[in-house]
């Protein structure tokens, strides 16, 4: 399929508008990514044609609902390349996901005296699950560092692993530095000692094609909101031996088997860590998320991002007292940067009202800003709907902020 900017920007109607008189320009898509006519139009015929609670009904809405939402559970097995639909467990987004294995796998694992590893550069949902578990266990949380450049130090990596690891818990690609981290080899450096493995992948499903089977990844999360679906549906994929064993992280509807005050039983996969009613409209979103994607085409998606991500840097670094953080040659379309002694939250809101939405702050990456001896950055990350004169006027909103400031 033949890859049109300006065709893929009309299926998404919120580009269009103006902010403060300027056409938007939205670089926010780190935090959430818009949604193009098809995810919405999917969600609005949801609701007026066969919005029912899912399973166990007999009534035709309730069964032509749950048939929607195993087909999109199907949509995400496949997209994602997992071997059964039981691998596939709907949650509310990615820190859901890590949240549910950080319980069930500690449960089931974890004692005194053992180790998680995760990196300096993880999501906050990436690190405080494991403290919260390793505080309850008595187990110790270690760290891979990173290098200036904003890439896993593997070496050092490398000696952390030992006989006292249970897990290793790791973002595919850091939302604030951009760089897509090794994961492939770190699962296999890990496998050696039969080592499990879990992916952060909230930042990379939307950029390029994810193979679970070739990555070879025990646990791999991520959310729909950031791959252009709806807020509050996201994906846990899981081996389904290793689900099979752990405990469910809730109780409640849906998740059981058969309920007495003397036992509980469990449902099977994938609905043993499916308790309640779950948004199953958002799953419904998810998947027609996923199609639009696949349709554009996930190669041309990486390709143009990558053509907008070498435009950019090239722009920004011509620009006197700009910083960048995370060079490094493997990475996505996010710029994180600094301008010389002007406050990024004055900075974004100069931006602002010039149309141009980025994110300013520490983006849930504290380690990452104390890593550097900085408080926060700007960030604009860019998706296959942003286009180069989107970065010509962020470049020239730059250098508007630095002459009221500099």
């Amino acid at each position: 399929m033949e890859f049109n900017v300006d065709k893929i920007r009309k299926d998404f109607p919120i580009l269009s508008q103006k902010v403060h008189g300027h056409p938007l320009a939205y670089f926010d898509n780190g935090a959430t990514t818009q949604k193009p006519l098809q995810v919405t139009e999917t969600i609005r015929r949801y609701y007026e044609e066969e919005n029912a609670s899912i399973h166990r009904g007999i009534h035709y809405l309730s069964e032509k609902s749950t048939e929607t939402y195993e087909n999109s559970r199907e949509t995400v097995r496949k997209f994602l390349n997992a071997r059964s639909t039981n691998e596939i467990i709907f949650t509310s987004g990615t820190t859901g996901s890590i949240n549910t294995i950080a319980f069930s796998f500690g449960e089931k694992y974890v004692s005194s005296g053992d180790e998680v590893i995760v990196s300096e550069m993880e999501h906050h949902a990436n690190i405080v699950p494991w403290q919260m578990m390793c505080e309850r266990k008595g187990a110790k949380l270690r760290v891979i560092p990173f290098n200036e450049k904003g890439e896993l130090i593997m070496e050092e990596y490398g000696k952390l692993l030992s006989d006292k690891t249970k897990i290793v818990a790791i973002n595919h690609v850091s939302n604030t530095l951009g760089t897509i981290n090794p994961v492939k080899e770190i699962i296999s450096l890990a496998h050696a000692r039969n080592i499990p493995v879990l992916v952060d992948g909230a930042q990379a499903v939307q950029h390029g094609k994810i193979d679970v089977q070739d990555l070879d990844a025990d646990f791999y999360a991520f959310s729909g909101h950031k791959v252009y679906a709806p807020n509050g549906i996201g994906i846990l994929y899981g081996k389904e031996e290793l689900l099979y064993d752990l405990p469910p992280y809730q109780g409640g509807g849906d998740m059981v088997d058969c309920v007495s005050f003397e036992k509980t039983t469990y449902n099977e996969l994938p609905f043993k860590f499916e308790a309640g009613t779950m948004n199953y409209i958002g799953a419904a979103g998810l998947a027609s998320a996923l199609d639009y994607i696949s349709g554009v085409g996930l190669d041309n998606i990486r390709d143009y991002e990558h053509s907008l991500l070498e435009y950019a840097t090239t722009k920004l670094m011509a620009i006197d007292g700009l910083e960048i953080y995370g060079r490094s040659p493997e990475k996505i379309s996010i710029i994180s940067f600094l301008l010389d002694n002007i406050h990024p939250y004055d900075a974004g809101m100069v931006l602002d009202k010039l149309g141009i939405a980025v994110r300013t702050g520490t983006h849930c990456n504290q380690p990452v800003m104390d890593h550097f001896k900085i408080t926060g950055t700007l960030r604009a990350s860019l998706v296959f709907y942003n286009t180069k004169d989107e970065i010509d006027r962020l470049y020239d909103g730059i250098l508007r902020v630095i002459k009221m400031f500099g």
